[in-house]
């Protein structure tokens, strides 16, 4: 759906306490969380603004956001 949060927390509300943890003694993990929000915003910005830039770079972006999620899946996962 357009315009729809994908945070970090709102994709994996089960891990809640793990982001959280990770967040507040991982000063590595709280930068790629960071990244990963702040570009999910991005997105959704550009999606309710009937997405001003070209398909592609709107493609790009969202394979940049998914590689960045699946990166912190296997972070919390495997920590």
């Amino acid at each position: 759906m357009l315009g729809e949060s994908h945070a970090l927390l709102n994709e994996f509300p089960e891990m809640e306490e793990k982001i959280v943890s990770l967040m507040e003694s991982n000063p590595s993990f709280h930068k790629e969380v960071k990244d990963y929000n702040a570009l999910d915003k991005q997105i959704r910005v550009l999606e309710l603004n009937n997405s001003p830039i070209d398909d592609p770079s709107m493609v790009q972006l969202k394979q940049h956001r998914a590689q960045l999620k699946d990166d912190l899946y296997q972070k919390l996962t495997h920590e």
